[in-house]
């Protein structure tokens, strides 16, 4: 995933393990009126006759993640007496793509690539889910119908079905700010995009910056760019038109895509716009990007970035009070397409069909599977049976918000482009643009290194 090289590189281990067996329960049930525990109670009853059967569980999370996977995973193993074994590997697409072709899968798989999914179902390595998770999640998910067509793939007989649920998810579509700043200043957060701008224009008129933006990343650098680009394809196109891009059927250099690169000149083109001005967009990092806001004065007063980057925010920084975010907005002059959300997230799927594996879905679509997980950190979900007060803090929980509001729901577009195009010339081309390339010959010269591709 694009956020993977802010995280570091993991220590050079090839396995890593999880029981859950004998974990103790985070939260005792019952004892504690943010969860859902009804739900607890009704998974046990209807999965009391499995105890003894076992599960293996193959995922991307490690370290910290994995300490909090594990966490959820007790309440399971609780409830239902299996065993359940969670493992990972540093290099986890690869190992599931070996592990499923040796015909030694995992009963259950989770993963953050849709792509990789489809490609093990197109291979007759997963189990249908059928057609009742399917309407489950397109009534139970903030967006459902998104979240469905990312588990939804053609099997092995050509035929489309629903493969996998998803879990866990994050949010993109975010501009950071600090409160006080904008309070001492009399500035309001604006709800469309339209307003948005003429806020830009008035801290440029007051004497201030707007925005702070860093596209630097070392080797990467340019990815950040690609986040506006399909924040603003999505605020600027149907969302069937950012599907067609990101396979390319609709070209890089289509008036569509030259369009949104061009409202993201607006931004990162602008002089005035700009801490440091254009120059500087391009060079700075985009770790340090947000200290521009904790000047005194401010340096700028709006950044645009995922929620994660809080990890990068001066230390002591409260969120809430010493910063907070507010959804990127939409057009007003495009109402019809409605609240969109970018992001990414993990599914689950059967890759090894058996009793335990099937009581592993439902278990997902209980809301304390979500809840546990929730009230601890990193954790969000556009599940809308879940309790929002079991969020760990308000920033989460206002996350969980927009995802659950959310009219449509798009996976980081870069993502999903072959890796020469999404992680290489697509970063490379915005720092062309930015640089001063058009946006018509940039988006060309990218599509010509997709056209490259054999």
């Amino acid at each position: 995933m694009k956020v993977s090289f802010w995280l570091g590189t993991a220590a050079a281990v090839l396995m890593m393990a999880g029981q859950a067996g004998a974990q103790e329960l985070k939260f005792p049930p019952g004892k504690d009126a943010r969860f859902n525990w009804k739900s607890y109670d009704d998974f046990k009853a209807a999965h009391s006759d499995l105890k003894g059967q076992s599960l293996t569980i193959f995922g991307p999370w490690r370290g910290e993640d994995e300490t909090l996977f594990t966490s959820v995973m007790a309440y399971f193993a609780a409830a239902t007496g299996i065993s359940a074994k969670y493992s990972s590997s540093e290099n986890y697409e690869q190992q599931i793509v070996i592990d499923t072709s040796a015909g030694s899968p995992p009963n259950i798989a989770i993963l953050p690539q849709p792509g990789l999914l489809a490609d093990l179902a197109s291979k007759g390595y997963l189990t249908p889910l059928g057609d009742e998770n399917a309407k489950w999640v397109t009534d139970s998910y903030g967006a459902g119908d998104s979240w469905v067509g990312y588990g939804t793939y053609k099997g092995k007989d050509g035929k489309q079905a629903f493969y996998a649920l998803p879990y866990k998810a994050d949010i993109k579509s975010l501009v950071w700010y600090v409160p006080e700043n904008f309070e001492e200043a009399g500035y309001e957060v604006p709800k469309t995009m339209e307003e948005l701008f003429k806020l830009s224009d008035r801290i440029v008129a007051d004497g201030g910056t707007p925005w702070c933006i860093g596209l630097g990343s070392g080797g990467a650098t340019g990815w950040p760019a690609t986040d506006w680009i399909e924040d603003l394809m999505l605020r600027t196109q149907k969302p069937e038109v950012y599907d067609k891009w990101v396979t390319n059927e609709i070209k890089f250099d289509d008036p569509a895509v030259v369009g949104a690169i061009e409202e993201f000149g607006k931004f990162a083109r602008n002089e005035k716009y700009v801490s440091g001005g254009v120059a500087a967009v391009s060079s700075t990092d985009f770790r340090d990007s947000p200290k521009g806001l904790f000047g005194i004065p401010p340096k700028c007063y709006m950044q645009h970035q995922a929620s994660f980057i809080p990890s990068f925010f001066p230390d002591g920084t409260k969120l809430g009070t010493d910063a907070d975010f507010f959804y990127m907005p939409a057009y007003a002059a495009k109402a019809d397409l409605g609240k969109p959300v970018l992001g990414a997230g993990t599914l689950a799927a059967i890759t090894k069909d058996s009793p335990a594996a099937r009581a592993f879905i439902d278990f997902l679509k209980s809301p304390i599977a979500h809840e546990v997980w929730m009230a601890q950190s990193g954790f969000l979900t556009p599940y809308k049976g879940v309790k929002p007060q079991a969020y760990g803090n308000d920033t989460l929980r206002k996350e969980g918000e927009l995802l659950i509001s959310a009219t449509t729901f798009r996976f980081d577009g870069s993502d999903l482009m072959p890796g020469k195009i999404g992680a290489g010339a697509f970063w490379t081309g915005m720092i062309d643009y930015v640089g001063g390339k058009d946006a018509k010959t940039a988006a060309g010269d990218i599509q010509k290194a997709w056209d490259g591709l054999k």
